[in-house]
């Protein structure tokens, strides 16, 4: 967690409650730009088609490569989400748009679709990410279950230490496991969203393998620090829910 990254202005901003100017993003962390889709179900052949053409002309590679995801539990069950990256800000300016890519998103992909929803960019935590393992290949760890983490306003102070001792234990754990820590570039005011983070799996059969998080967590920390841990991350965020996606190869530009 960077001092002159906007995650912790982001944070800045809501233990003291003020609006702040943004930043230079840090070079080292990774930036990703995702929007939820809501398709029209009566119209998914010809999106999925219609999806995966515009990817693999205008989204098949480098900093403007598209994935795509398939929301499987929770309210937003059904619902998509498109992410471009990993990427910078600069990138943004020669973001794919001429040469018929916005009118083929405009008549092809949106025209199958209900609506937009939460256009947001996350800047993922180099520091504290445990992802070396990952690939540029998605189909690697097609699930990803997804938490989102709401910050109690003036309890920004302990996000810092949650996460470092979280990802302290989880490094610390036998096997691999790839887990992501990611920041909300941007305030979107009640809504929340404000931290997610990202554990990554091969197949729906690793839900039913133990979880050690605790065992590590107490081995690095003690066992003594288990309850303070718990009772600072109570403290420190006002709401946690989860999300599982599914990554969807036919929609996506690889």
């Amino acid at each position: 967690m960077k001092k002159t990254s906007i995650s912790y202005l982001l944070i800045a901003a809501l233990l003291l409650g003020t609006i702040v100017t943004v930043t230079a993003q840090d070079a080292e962390d990774p930036m990703w730009e995702t929007i939820m889709i809501v398709p029209d179900n009566t119209k998914l052949k010809v999106l999925e088609e219609n999806m995966r053409k515009h990817n693999q002309k205008y989204h098949k590679e480098g900093p403007y490569k598209s994935t795509v995801y398939a929301i499987s539990t929770g309210p937003n069950m059904g619902k998509l989400v498109w992410m471009m990256g990993p990427l910078k800000y600069s990138h943004l300016d020669a973001r794919p748009a001429a040469g018929g890519h916005d009118e083929d998103w405009r008549d092809n992909v949106m025209a199958n679709v209900k609506r937009v929803e939460q256009g947001e960019y996350w800047t993922g935590d180099s520091k504290l990410s445990n992802t070396d393992m990952l690939t540029e290949d998605p189909g690697a760890y097609p699930i990803l279950f997804t938490k989102y983490w709401e910050v109690e306003s003036g309890h920004g102070f302990g996000v810092e230490h949650h996460f470092k001792m979280g990802s302290e234990a989880i490094k610390a754990m036998e096997g691999v496991h790839p887990w992501g820590l990611y920041y909300n570039e941007f305030q979107q005011g009640n809504i929340g969203r404000h931290i997610a983070t990202v554990s990554f799996f091969k197949s729906w059969t690793d839900f039913e393998k133990d979880w050690t998080f605790r065992k590590s967590f107490e081995k690095v920390h003690g066992e003594n620090a288990w309850m303070g841990w718990v009772r600072n991350r109570d403290a420190t965020f006002s709401n946690i829910w989860d999300e599982i996606w599914v990554y969807d190869k036919n929609m996506s530009g690889d």
